[in-house]
């Protein structure tokens, strides 16, 4: 009975980690983000509107989060918005009008410019729009935050 329940949480950590990693986007103002859950903590640095994280660990009221350079804080849960975001994090990425690296060029996407996730990733690809409009498909291993 005993192996039973650890074979089962076993199986679920895993099918957790299989599903990837969750990343959240800073919302509509930016987000002070501290050294733990709480506001009397000590602030490590502010998050501009739109800036994406991955999700490490959620509480009711804090989110730990990882940036794209492996820095790890907290945030509270009413920073982060609904809207997803990615970080370019090649030096151009290409950003074509269909999913296919023979299709057109819309534009060039520098890196670390922020690129609204306008589709969930399929098939090694993700639908984005620059914040000046355009949109297209660009390779999932061009973005941090898909």
């Amino acid at each position: 009975m005993r192996y039973r329940a650890v074979a089962v949480a076993v199986a679920t950590l895993m099918a957790g980690a299989a599903a990837g990693a969750e990343f959240r986007t800073v919302g509509d103002a930016p987000a002070i983000l501290y050294d733990a859950p709480s506001v009397k903590a000590e602030r490590l640095f502010v998050a501009s509107r739109g800036y994406p994280f991955e999700v490490l660990v959620r509480l009711d009221q804090w989110t730990k989060v990882r940036d794209i350079s492996g820095e790890v804080a907290w945030v509270e849960n009413r920073a982060l918005g609904s809207q997803r975001n990615a970080v370019v994090n090649v030096a151009v990425a290409d950003v074509r009008a269909a999913p296919d690296p023979q299709s057109a060029l819309v534009f060039e996407a520098l890196g670390q410019v922020l690129l609204e996730v306008v589709e969930p990733p399929a098939q090694g690809w993700v639908r984005v729009r620059h914040r000046d409009g355009p949109t297209g498909y660009v390779r999932v291993a061009h973005l941090w935050g898909v």
